[in-house]
């Protein structure tokens, strides 16, 4: 038996790049998958249901099940029907991929409304609703007295860690999938689900274009650091029985390394002998930021 016979797997985004891939290495590992996609461009425009019905193919080429989704992510309708269509079709969920999403970049003070609500909308609100209606099901399976095999890996980014200018919308969504995950890592751990997060350094979509294409531009011979498919067997391995004691983490993936963040930590701590004053604030606080630099010492970090 494969590792996953048995298992029901839906894959976000499922239909090209991370998401693809994803969907693929489930597959032949014996899961049935769901690949929900609209089959919208980098940006979020236009639909092509093509998309995922060509990563069905190639699921049923291999000798594996797979049923498409067109649905939105980001719509409470749309992504209730997605759980429930597998659910309908083979009986349970088992496995949640949340790696739907789409760039608008732009600079801060250029940044339009409609553009940052897009990509919270897709990214985080996608998450959301995804891992609300996973966890009711499972939480209503477990009341029933059914067994429970629950397993969520949501997709983050390093933008989160290091708030690039030019990501206000994406980056801030990014750190807010890494609490939602970690919140349902805590919540849903009595019914046996375990939540973890992966942040991916891979060639997508997102990045083929722009600032960011020549770092992941495919090399002419040897290993392909930045191959999609690299980042795929974390997923597996977070999909998997063997994988059950871990839960409410974080994966920093790319190449062949993968790096587990530590929680955030509170760093030095001032305390008054009385209710403080600007003027004691300044007492304490000022010769401490004299010596660190704006900005680079800040909460802020380094890309690695």
């Amino acid at each position: 038996m494969a590792m996953l016979d048995g298992k029901v797997a839906i894959v976000t985004g499922g239909a090209t790049g991370l998401g693809r891939c994803h969907a693929l290495e489930l597959a032949r590992l014996g899961a049935r998958v769901v690949v929900n996609d609209l089959g919208a461009a980098a940006d979020g425009s236009g639909r092509d249901e093509g998309r995922a019905r060509a990563v069905c193919e190639e699921i049923a080429a291999l000798g594996g099940e797979a049923i498409p989704h067109f649905g939105d992510v980001a719509d409470w309708n749309d992504s209730k029907a997605m759980i429930d269509l597998a659910a309908s079709k083979w009986g349970d969920v088992n496995i949640l991929v949340c790696n739907a999403g789409f760039l608008r970049d732009a600079i801060l003070f250029n940044m339009t409304e409609q553009d940052f609500d897009a990509v919270i909308r897709v990214h985080l609100k996608g998450h959301f609703l995804a891992m609300r209606h996973a966890t009711a099901y499972w939480r209503q399976r477990a009341k029933a007295g059914n067994p429970v095999y629950g397993r969520i890996v949501a997709t983050s980014s390093e933008s989160a860690f290091f708030a690039p200018p030019g990501q206000p919308n994406y980056a801030s969504a990014k750190a807010g999938i890494v609490s939602l995950a970690m919140g349902a890592a805590q919540l849903m751990q009595k019914y046996g689900v375990t939540a973890n997060v992966i942040m991916p350094r891979a060639r997508t979509r997102m990045n083929d274009s722009g600032p960011l294409a020549a770092m992941f531009k495919k090399p002419e011979q040897g290993f392909d650091t930045f191959a999609p498919e690299n980042v795929s067997p974390l997923v597996a391995w977070l999909a998997s029985p063997l994988s059950q004691n871990v839960s409410g983490q974080v994966f920093v993936i790319w190449g062949k390394s993968v790096v587990v963040a530590s929680r955030p930590r509170l760093d030095k701590k001032f305390d008054s002998t009385a209710a403080w004053t600007v003027d004691s604030l300044q007492g304490e606080l000022g010769p401490h930021f004299e010596k660190l630099e704006p900005v680079k010492d800040g909460f802020t970090v380094p890309a690695m």
